[in-house]
């Protein structure tokens, strides 16, 4: 039973049932329940009755009379209500009751015992639902917050984003900004991704080559390139990348491009699909996922699904 509350009305009952069958006198009841940490203003009234006119009440009117005082008591009684259950449940020694008393006095004992075992398995039931509420809700609040943690990192990488548009006299810097900016927002969306690689010489360290990024999307590695240029990439720009492809054993690509490609870049890539799995993107749909806070997950599957199943390479995703 839930001792933090007050005893119901039927333990009440069972307790008061119960109790003045442990002890033969009326002098018994009081120590029981004096024992069980009864507070003494709360015995004063039958102790004084007991002791200067014992005839005038019973041991049933004496259990009734003090536990309705700790029954009305709130923190202060939560102790002895607590022991006089404690003892009750506990009480094996039935040579204190009188004879006729003691068959009774058991099973009434038993009786205080199921029904504390039977309530405590309501409050633990209790208590099992409300921790699965209070998981749901404490789950649902991280979900609230991942979300809006989530939202923040976007509109950041959204603003480092669009204030690239304004460094036309810096592109070397906004070619470095733009890598780095990307690699973030494939962070945000919880895609792996190892930025900037370098792959070097083993004797001199001199490097053989530069990946802007490589992320893993459905188990796959994708070699990402980045290029932000003034008109259409060219096969002067996209065959080194292609070279790195076909360098690498199932790994796929990904090229991303400010002012699109060459229709030569096209057919070269629509070409290489027989053998490797490559897609290009533009800045453009990046910037326009972006203001529509959609799925970037979902965004580059469909893309190299463009490109695995239909053959085409450069499916633009503007909406």
């Amino acid at each position: 039973m839930e001792a933090e509350f007050q005893y119901p009305p039927d333990v009440f009952e069972l307790l008061i049932e119960t109790i003045s069958r442990l002890s033969r006198g009326k002098k018994g009841v009081v120590l029981f329940l004096q024992g069980a940490g009864v507070a003494q203003e709360d015995l004063a009234e039958v102790n004084e009755i007991v002791r200067t006119n014992p005839k005038s009440i019973n041991k049933f009117e004496i259990v009734r009379k003090v536990l309705t005082k700790v029954n009305a008591r709130g923190d202060s009684g939560l102790r002895p209500r607590r022991e006089i259950i404690k003892r009750v449940i506990e009480f094996e020694n039935f040579d204190t009751c009188w004879p006729e008393d003691r068959l009774e006095a058991k099973g009434l004992v038993a009786s205080v015992r199921e029904a504390v075992n039977a309530k405590d398995s309501f409050t633990r039931m209790k208590q099992e639902r409300d921790m699965e509420r209070e998981q749901m809700l404490s789950g649902q609040r991280r979900e609230r917050v991942a979300v809006a943690l989530k939202r923040e990192k976007i509109e950041d990488v959204s603003k480092r984003l669009f204030a690239l548009f304004s460094m036309d006299k810096e592109p070397q810097e906004r070619g470095k900004l733009l890598e780095a900016v990307l690699n973030d927002l494939f962070k945000v969306y919880g895609v792996h991704v190892r930025e900037d690689f370098r792959r070097r010489a083993p004797d001199s360290g001199v490097v053989l080559e530069q990946i802007d990024g490589v992320i893993e999307l459905d188990g796959t590695i994708h070699l990402v390139e980045m290029k932000w240029l003034n008109s259409p990439v060219g096969m002067g720009e996209f065959s080194p990348h292609l070279s790195r492809l076909f360098m690498r054993a199932n790994a796929h690509g990904i090229f991303i491009a400010t002012n699109g490609y060459t229709q030569p870049v096209i057919t070269e890539c629509t070409n290489a699909l027989s053998l490797k799995t490559i897609f290009l993107c533009s800045l453009q749909e990046f910037v326009l996922l972006l203001q529509r806070q959609d799925d970037l997950v979902e965004f580059l599957k469909k893309k190299s699904r463009a490109a695995i199943v239909d053959k085409k390479p450069y499916l633009e995703i503007l909406c």
